[in-house]
């Protein structure tokens, strides 16, 4: 068994699309045609998605939920995580070496917690 997307909520699709669309510019990750409450990627093996609550209510950012990311190398990881920064995303956890894993933390837009790594 293996996991094969990951869906994070949003208040404002727009710009959280933004956000990760610029995100992603230069990855293998591609944005699909969106519905109106969702916007999804694919990746080599996985699908990322930002969502509008199906229940209608605010998104909340969950305590201790977070969606890791694989993204090749320590500079890679460094790259990404300082671009989350600066479009608009806010530092969990500043790239370094955590156990097995090179790895850095970031919330995006709408808190949701992101991880990068090598």
């Amino acid at each position: 068994m293996k996991m094969n997307y990951f869906v994070v909520g949003t208040n404002n699709l727009e710009a959280a699309t933004k956000f990760y669309d610029s995100l992603f510019e230069k990855t293998e990750v591609k944005r699909v045609p969106s519905t109106e409450r969702m916007t999804y990627w694919l990746g080599e093996d996985f699908a990322f998605a930002v969502a509008k609550p199906f229940d209608e209510k605010p998104a909340t950012s969950g305590n201790g939920t977070m969606v890791g990311f694989g993204v090749g190398s320590i500079e890679d990881v460094k790259k990404i995580h300082k671009k989350a920064i600066k479009l608009g995303g806010t530092c969990e956890g500043e790239p370094n070496q955590k156990g097995p894993r090179f790895s850095g933390y970031v919330r995006d837009l709408d808190r949701n917690k992101i991880c990068f790594h090598d």
